[in-house]
């Protein structure tokens, strides 16, 4: 019973604590130079040990099955996902996000685990080395640097309405209430919903705010306007006016990772009856993964126009 209590802790117990000692070391903002969290050091490598670990530490009775080597590893990333959230040391934004490149970067690690258990190498070279890793690599991308990247978010909606009332709803929404609200990843990621938008007059130059719940506010100034056709407006959100239990601290908006930069609303008739709201957005990412950060920003922003462009469709519909 010992024995076999010692094994378990072995296999799960001592991945799960390297886990956490990374965390708290990517995690330290006097470190931020050298060890960051927003890395593909700690995304992808951090995962891949974990795995490797879970595996190796395992009897070869167990190691030497692929299904265990791809499943196994999941154990000690669950439980510290568990612990990141009870003690709130990480988000639940960034976990959903976090993890689908967790589970498959475990997995990756776990059948290298495996190989290295079958070919019976040396213990300390090969846990010495991979436990290691990670603090040489992370200096090494810190000093490459992150990539700044713009991307566009693009949606439309047909809507059964004259245009001046779509347009009314486009230029101002009034208050919206929670039955209207229907974002889908935004109320999955606990994002702040909208809830107005403020224009205090219909030219360039002009000002709109753009109110969501929590504190977080765009504030948006008109480029371009076309009454009844087109409305284009840089966005601004500044952090320090953001509460920080509003957002993780890792996805504020306006923060060293993304950036929302502008908008548009551009109204095209398709025929007597129906008209098409365009509604697209240019924004930026900043870090060393973008071709995975960005389809989660790309989705968020597109789950908050949806939102948007639906309410103002039912509301020009039926007013």
């Amino acid at each position: 019973m010992k024995i076999k209590f010692v094994n378990v802790f072995k296999v799960i117990a001592i991945p799960t604590i390297y886990a956490l000692l990374l965390r708290f070391v990517f995690g330290e903002s006097t470190w931020s130079g050298v060890f960051n969290m927003m890395s593909k050091t700690f995304l992808f490598l951090l995962p891949s040990i974990v795995g490797a670990l879970t595996v190796y530490f395992s009897s070869d009775e167990k190691a030497k099955r692929g299904n265990y080597q791809i499943f196994a590893p999941w154990v000690p990333i669950f439980i510290f996902f568990i612990i990141t959230l009870v003690f709130a040391i990480e988000g639940w934004p960034c976990l959903v996000m976090i993890l689908p490149i967790f589970l498959i970067a475990a997995s990756i690690g776990g059948l290298f685990g495996g190989y290295f258990k079958k070919k019976k190498r040396d213990n300390k070279v090969y846990v010495s080395v991979i436990v290691l890793l990670p603090l040489l690599v992370s200096p090494i991308e810190n000093y490459i640097g992150a990539n700044t990247k713009p991307y566009e978010a693009y949606t439309f909606i047909d809507i059964n309405a004259p245009a001046e009332k779509i347009w009314s709803n486009v230029t101002r929404v009034t208050e919206i209430s929670m039955e209207e609200d229907k974002g889908l990843l935004t109320n999955l990621l606990h994002f702040p919903r909208p809830v107005k938008a403020e224009l205090n007059y219909e030219g360039v130059g002009a000002y709109r705010e753009a109110i969501f719940t929590n504190g977080l506010v765009f504030h948006e100034t008109v480029t371009e306007y076309i009454d009844q056709e087109k409305m284009s407006f840089t966005i601004k959100a500044l952090p320090h006016e953001i509460p920080l239990t509003t957002m993780d601290e890792h996805l504020v908006v306006g923060g060293k990772y993304f950036d929302v930069l502008n908008g548009t609303y551009k109204l095209e008739r398709i025929d007597s009856n129906t008209h098409r709201l365009h509604l697209w957005s240019n924004f930026k990412l900043t870090t060393t993964f973008n071709f995975y950060a960005s389809w989660w920003a790309k989705n968020l922003m597109k789950d908050i126009q949806n939102n948007i462009l639906q309410i103002q469709k039912v509301r020009a519909e039926n007013e």
